[in-house]
């Protein structure tokens, strides 16, 4: 049995406020003194990398599409282990999930699957007495969803709250926080939502601050905490990563980081050290060489469009990634990565292991996406099925080599990625825990 206190923020819909007051809940509280787990509802990579800098502990991600609905339990286990408070925000609107297969990815099938009580965050900007019929519209779709209470976000006045109350006194909800219409944090958004962390460290951290000061000024966290403490123990045990018996020498496997690739979850380390890697972590932006000794290289998602000039100056480092991948060494790339092993990208150089251009698009591709493996890999044998999500605004052309990475099945049929030698590249992001032997078969091809 597990028994964390914890709390889920959740909202009508995106843009209620949900960042803004997770994080603040997160910092606020750490701030006391407690041990806070910081996590996020489904793929996104860029919420928890705040999460991290107001609590000071890895932001971890619960995606029941792409891990499963079992393992969202054990993996919250794992990562609040040993702290006072948990806090997970959660994704899009309460009851949006992945497209067409109902509340499945939802933060209302993960509150329930965690047994946490909800907090409601609503955007009170343009309504007064109608925001009693928003909240029980939401609080009584699913019984087995339990909210707790509700903040209310962007209120006007002192009589605008005033209204507010009144029209929640008969939803038999408290109102557990009030945060007045202000300037927006500074936390500056682009194409694929907010800038990470890494590439504004500094501003992101006066950022934080802000939000812990908002939230700590209009939030009852008493009675939060004591909300929080209302969630029962949680059956079964904590996700850990398989260890295996080690390797006379443990392989070096380099894993790319810095401000341009800053996508990563935390247990795909955590896996690989299990299997017998030693991780080592580098900026391409920055460093001219691979770590020494490395015998296999990860390179996750992120921004390289945005670094693409200092990228691709980095010829020493763009060489070293070349010979790797040529002497038949087990690299594993994923979107960002995937384009930095192009030929090009927006005509740049780049490390031109793979013979194939990319460039920046108008067009966003996002979604859930069910995949079989085509070929063989450094990662998975053929016929291996694993769920991933894609997300990117850039083309690369063409999508797929002689041997595929992966045939997608869904929205629609096709093929993508390369398999060639020692290189797995694509666009999908997957989520290791799923399938632990893709770090045990990639940390065995290092010859570890």
């Amino acid at each position: 049995m597990v028994s964390v206190p914890r709390l889920v923020i959740a909202a009508p819909s995106s843009g209620s406020g949900k960042t803004t007051v997770a994080t603040g809940l997160m910092a606020a509280f750490a701030e006391r003194g407690l041990a806070v787990s910081p996590h996020k509802v489904g793929p996104d990579y860029i919420d928890p990398g705040y999460h991290a800098l107001a609590t000071g502990r890895p932001g971890r991600n619960l995606d029941a599409y792409m891990c499963g609905p079992d393992l969202i339990g054990p993996l919250f286990a794992h990562g609040a282990s040993g702290c006072d408070l948990a806090v997970v925000e959660g994704v899009m609107g309460l009851y949006d999930g992945a497209s067409g297969q109902g509340e499945l990815a939802s933060t209302a099938q993960v509150s329930k699957l965690l047994r946490a009580p909800v907090v409601l965050v609503v955007d009170a900007s343009s309504q007064s007495r109608s925001v009693a019929a928003l909240v029980h519209g939401f609080a009584s779709w699913d019984p087995e969803v339990r909210i707790g209470g509700v903040i209310l976000n962007k209120v006007a006045s002192d009589r605008h709250e005033a209204l507010l109350r009144e029209a929640l006194d008969e939803s038999g909800l408290p109102v557990l926080g009030v945060l007045r219409r202000a300037p927006q944090v500074a936390t500056p958004s682009r194409h694929l939502g907010l800038v990470p962390v890494a590439e504004r460290r500094t501003d992101a951290l006066d950022a934080v601050r802000a939000m812990g000061e908002r939230v700590r000024e209009g939030c009852d966290l008493d009675a939060l905490m004591a909300l929080a403490r209302t969630a029962p123990a949680l059956p079964g045990e904590a996700w850990e990563p398989q260890a295996h018996p080690a390797p006379l020498t443990r392989p070096v496997v380099a894993v790319a980081g810095g401000a341009a690739f800053t996508f990563a979850y935390a247990e795909h380390a955590e896996l690989l050290t299990a299997a017998g890697a030693e991780v080592v972590a580098f900026d391409p932006l920055h460093d001219e060489k691979l770590p020494a000794g490395t015998a296999g290289l990860v390179i996750g998602g992120g921004f390289p469009e945005m670094y693409a000039p200092e990228l691709s100056a980095n010829e020493p480092l763009r060489r070293a990634v070349t010979a790797l991948a040529a002497s038949g060494a087990p690299v594993a790339a994923e979107c960002a990565g995937l384009l930095y092993l192009a030929r090009e990208l927006d005509g740049r150089p780049m490390c031109g292991v793979l013979d194939a251009s990319a460039r920046m698009s108008e067009r966003l591709t996002l979604g859930y996406r069910q995949a079989v493996a085509v070929s063989d890999s450094v990662l998975t044998a053929a016929g291996t099925r694993m769920r991933g999500h894609e997300f990117h605004r850039t083309v690369l052309e063409p999508g797929s080599g002689e041997n595929p990475a992966w045939g997608l099945l869904q929205p629609e049929r096709r093929v993508e990625g390369f398999v060639q030698g020692g290189v797995h590249a694509s666009y999908l992001h997957t989520h290791w825990a799923a399938e632990p032997g893709v770090a045990r078969r990639f940390v065995e091809r290092c010859g570890g």
